[in-house]
């Protein structure tokens, strides 16, 4: 692949994501832009105010006056009701996303969290509260058209458009909640972020020269975790500064604990990058995200299927709908290179090495769990069947070998648990939609 076509690797990638894994970024900067509109709106008041008593039209003043003064019972409505309001929408929000992390997988709250209309909803709320609040200030006790210093006209204005944004906003937040109830929206999501991932790897090519020799490694240092992600253009100029080539040891999503190798250094002798810099590209978190993850949805999917074959719940068409997407992913990968991921400098030297599951480790993660639940389920059984099928018709010939494995101790899996020929013929027989 040519330069010009390769995907440069973002700056602030690591932290744009970050954030989203957070649910105070949003409301706070939205505070302090409600801050920042309020006093504009009240500059604008004082500009109107003066210059009408300026010309001495104290009708036009008293006009104010009025519409401030029934506006004032609109705003001090809204913000005695606003937190209230609040208050109890996001208490019962928060018990259906329980629910339905409950009944689905611990890991779908992480979707509630990054939602976009989730924050933005939060966020106009309290901006709601917050305006509603320092208009209140702004009101002058004086009714002199000559002696009043502050009509917040503007700002009522404001207010009331806020007030008519938070209920259009709290009908789109309502209905994607519910949409958390469903399993579809959520597998749906789950497969949409996992694409992503795979659409932000850079196409790796099969003729990647060896690495020069192992100069040296730079350990973990800090908390242990999970590794979420690396700062991939940080790493690349480190890299290209001292001439070297970097080496992310671990995967991404691997548990990793002080002193474990992270990176190694190849080439470059005499002449390493700073362990400081290295090890401050390196993210450590308390649990997986899809970043840089590529094997992450493969996981929530299959966590998914698994409570749902599990004897509490038993609901094998939920994991027919989760057997479905990882078809669909694995199908997306059948003829891309896998392996490891090399990250290029502007001149297109491999400056950082990043190893990513080969195919075989994805097709594992995808199917293992689900292959031995879904013995006591035909309708698994047969969707697996189908779905096993189909990829082996669009993998080349060297990814056959571990479909063909799961497929065959699916078969023996099943022949096992049966004892009559009929029900094993019905079990293994394939069937996209299971049972239908």
């Amino acid at each position: 692949m040519s330069p010009r076509n390769r995907r440069r690797p973002r700056a602030l990638s690591p932290l744009r994501e970050h954030l989203r894994d957070t649910f105070w970024f949003a409301p706070t900067m939205t505070l302090l832009l409600v801050c920042v509109v309020w006093g504009a709106a009240d500059t604008l008041d004082t500009a109107l105010l003066e210059a009408l008593q300026e010309n001495r039209d104290d009708e036009a003043v008293r006009t104010l006056i009025s519409w401030a003064e029934d506006a004032k019972t609109i705003v001090t409505t809204i913000s005695s009701a606003m937190m209230t309001f609040i208050g109890v929408v996001f208490s019962i929000s928060l018990v259906a996303v329980q629910m339905a992390a409950g009944n689905f997988s611990p890991r779908i709250v992480r979707i509630f969290i990054r939602s976009r209309i989730s924050k933005l909803t939060f966020s106009v709320f309290l901006g709601t509260f917050l305006l509603s609040l320092l208009v209140l200030t702004s009101y002058d006790s004086e009714t002199d058209p000559r002696k009043v210093v502050s009509v917040p006209l503007v700002q009522g204005a404001l207010t009331l458009l806020a007030v008519g944004l938070s209920l259009l906003l709290f009908i789109a937040y309502v209905t994607q909640t519910l949409q958390l109830m469903k399993v579809g929206p959520v597998v749906e999501r789950v497969t949409r972020e996992s694409f992503a991932v795979l659409d932000k790897m850079p196409v790796q090519g099969t003729d990647a020269a060896p690495l020069p020799a192992e100069e040296a490694r730079v350990g973990h240092q800090g908390r242990s975790g999970t590794l979420r992600d690396v700062h991939v253009a940080r790493l690349v100029r480190a890299a290209r500064r001292k001439g070297v080539v970097l080496r992310l040891i671990p995967r991404i999503g691997d548990f990793v604990v002080p002193g474990t190798p992270v990176l190694a250094v190849h080439g470059g002798r005499g002449s390493l990058p700073s362990g400081r810099v290295l090890r401050s590209a390196v993210s450590v978190g308390a649990e997986r995200t899809f970043h840089q993850d590529l094997g992450f949805g493969l996981r929530q999917l299959s966590d998914i299927a698994l409570r749902a074959l599990s004897s509490s719940v038993n609901d094998p068409t939920t994991a027919v709908q989760c057997v479905d997407r990882i078809v669909q992913f694995l199908s997306a990968l059948a003829h891309r290179p896998l392996g490891a991921v090399h990250h290029r400098d502007r001149a297109g030297v491999v400056r950082l090495v990043q190893d990513v599951p080969e195919w075989a480790d994805l097709v594992d993660l995808g199917l293992t769990e689900i292959r031995a639940s879904a013995v006591g389920s035909p309708q698994v059984s047969r969707r697996l069947m189908a779905g096993l099928d189909d990829l082996l018709l669009l993998v080349p010939e060297a990814r056959r070998e571990p479909l063909e494995r799961h497929r065959a101790l699916l078969m023996l899996a099943v022949r096992a648990a049966l004892p009559e020929a009929a029900e094993r013929a019905f079990a293994l027989e394939p069937d996209r939609q299971g049972i239908g």
